[in-house]
């Protein structure tokens, strides 16, 4: 069977989290094997080095006596100890001869452990751990010297005690805290799997989701199964799988538009102009007839297309203003009435509602808000203009220069009311547009530091306010 290779953010989760704890898991069996085995060595070298020192001061009394008497005194007590099952109490000579063992067995051995020998040349009380040199099996073996009263020492008195028992005890626990400590890991990298599935599995959907967008699959959504940051994800791809489904279909909906915004001049002037070719005798007033409808469609294409062209610099950074002090007053009056004049030959009133209040100059691109007033004027002509009536505003408001301008049309729905700023977007309306211009007009509004706001008035109609900062000299 082929092991899976761990990739990506499991590759990252174990090198970075699962490794670590299984390392400081290690350091904790090693730590407490450790300390199990060194309690319970020392607590049976205290034993045994408490039990050695009783015995020797017990045995002080015999030393003043003869050899002979002492050494019959160490048989007697090794024949008499209660203890032999669990260790061997021996008797031995300064040069390493044992003397008497409770074991039985007193032939004369040498002792060769390195406890004797420091025990009679240090003259203090020694400690062996490790293998005996004739059976090979692991001891502990406790030595302490028993010194006649002028400072020789006449023999060692000695502890062995096997840790073949300790030894299993030591392994068992050694074993089960390894037991633990594996089973630690085991639900550590079980836990693990689950959370890193939970993360991979939902990102793995949002990827696959996302590979359908970019393929063209625009408005696909992704079920949302968590409240985290994958379930942010989620929701803020979904958004944008709404968002591009919606700015597809006003792309679409604008190159229709713009098609039908072409095709219809076009016709006027193509046919116009074949009119006045073909004709050999025409009448004056036809002919000028024709010449201003190829002038008023040539130059509605021309608006057209610098709405275009300008929309495109805005889209690639290209957009940007020529800023200078300016009297934005009288310019706005200016504007309002000169589109005032043109707007009466289609029977629309256009009042400007003068203010006594002097409204001071402002830093601005004079020419590009005088951009955004004809297109909102226009805005208002268009889908307004069957109220007949349009009002015009310039007052200065709490820093600011508020430009007001309603029509007494039907209104902006309120569903496409948060939409009618975007580009592209048309909603319902029937009139002629590019479907960009308020898009053009709210970013220069807003690279003035501005705020465009289009709303429904009472009374019925469209109300666009204008909100410029106001900077005095």
């Amino acid at each position: 069977m082929k092991v899976k290779k761990l990739t990506g953010i499991q590759r990252r989760w174990f090198v970075n989290n699962v490794s670590v704890i299984i390392l400081i898991v290690a350091l904790c069996v090693i730590a407490v094997s450790l300390s199990f085995a060194t309690y319970y060595y020392s607590n049976m070298k205290s034993g045994l080095e408490a039990k050695a020192k009783t015995t020797t001061d017990f045995f002080g009394n015999y030393i003043s006596q003869s050899y002979n008497e002492y050494y019959q005194s160490c048989i007697r007590f090794a024949k008499t100890f209660e203890d032999k099952n669990t260790m061997e109490l021996q008797f031995i000579t300064a040069s390493g001869s044992l003397v008497a063992s409770s074991y039985g067995q007193w032939s004369g051995q040498i002792a060769k452990t390195q406890d004797i020998v420091d025990a009679v040349t240090t003259k203090t009380m020694s400690v062996f751990t490790g293998r005996d040199p004739e059976t090979g099996e692991r001891i502990m073996a406790v030595s302490s010297p028993m010194i006649y009263t002028n400072g020789e020492v006449i023999g060692v008195l000695r502890y062995v005690t096997s840790l073949k028992n300790v030894d299993k005890q030591i392994a068992r626990l050694m074993l089960f805290t390894v037991s633990v400590g594996f089973l630690f890991i085991a639900f550590v990298l079980f836990s693990s799997h689950f959370f890193i599935r939970s993360i991979l599995d939902p990102v793995s959907e949002i990827t696959a989701t996302a590979k359908r967008i970019a393929a063209g699959g625009y408005g696909v959504q992704i079920q949302k199964k968590f409240d985290d940051e994958i379930g942010e994800l989620a929701d803020t791809i979904n958004n944008m799988s709404v968002k591009i489904s919606q700015t597809e279909k006003m792309q679409s909906e604008f190159i229709s538009s713009v098609s039908h915004e072409l095709r219809t001049p076009l016709t006027a002037i193509s046919g116009w102009g074949e009119t006045l070719l073909s004709a050999e005798q025409m009448d004056p007033t036809e002919t000028r007839r024709g010449m201003l409808i190829i002038l008023r469609e040539t130059r509605r294409l021309t608006n057209m297309v610098e709405e275009l062209l300008e929309f495109t610099r805005m889209q690639d950074g290209r957009f940007t203003l020529n800023v200078a002090m300016a009297d934005i007053q009288a310019e706005f009056e200016d504007t309002v009435f000169m589109y005032g004049s043109r707007l009466k030959q289609d029977g629309i009133t256009l009042t400007y509602l003068e203010n006594e209040e002097e409204i001071p100059e402002i830093s601005c691109d004079v020419a590009r808000l005088r951009q955004v007033f004809l297109n909102i004027l226009d805005n208002a002509a268009k889908h307004g203009g069957e109220g007949k009536k349009i009002t015009a505003s310039m007052t200065l408001e709490e820093g600011y220069v508020v430009v007001r301008i309603r029509d007494f049309g039907p209104g902006i729905p309120e569903d496409e009311l948060p939409h009618v700023k975007l580009k592209f977007y048309k909603g319902s309306s029937k009139a002629r547009g590019s479907g960009i211009g308020l898009a053009v007009c709210e970013e220069i509004v807003t690279m003035h530091g501005g705020e465009l706001i289009l709303e429904n008035a009472e009374g019925g109609g469209t109300e666009v306010t204008i909100r410029l900062p106001a900077t005095t000299e």
